[in-house]
């Protein structure tokens, strides 16, 4: 799921950008991203959102 989110960030935004769409701390999303940490439901919805990809994607890369 880690890298699924790094790829939604893409090279044009930094951590701290994108931690501010998503409503979390730099800290908190590096977690996300190196999969120390699993995002809420509510990070998982603004990613669905914001960037159109199914949750489905974004935790297991599949699509339903």
């Amino acid at each position: 799921m880690g890298r699924r989110i790094r790829e939604l960030r893409g090279f044009d935004r930094n951590q701290v950008q994108f931690a501010e769409v998503l409503g979390v701390t730099q800290a908190q999303l590096s977690k996300y991203e190196r999969g120390l940490s699993i995002p809420p439901l509510g990070v998982l919805l603004r990613l669905k959102h914001h960037y159109g990809k199914s949750i489905d994607w974004i935790v297991t890369g599949g699509e339903v």
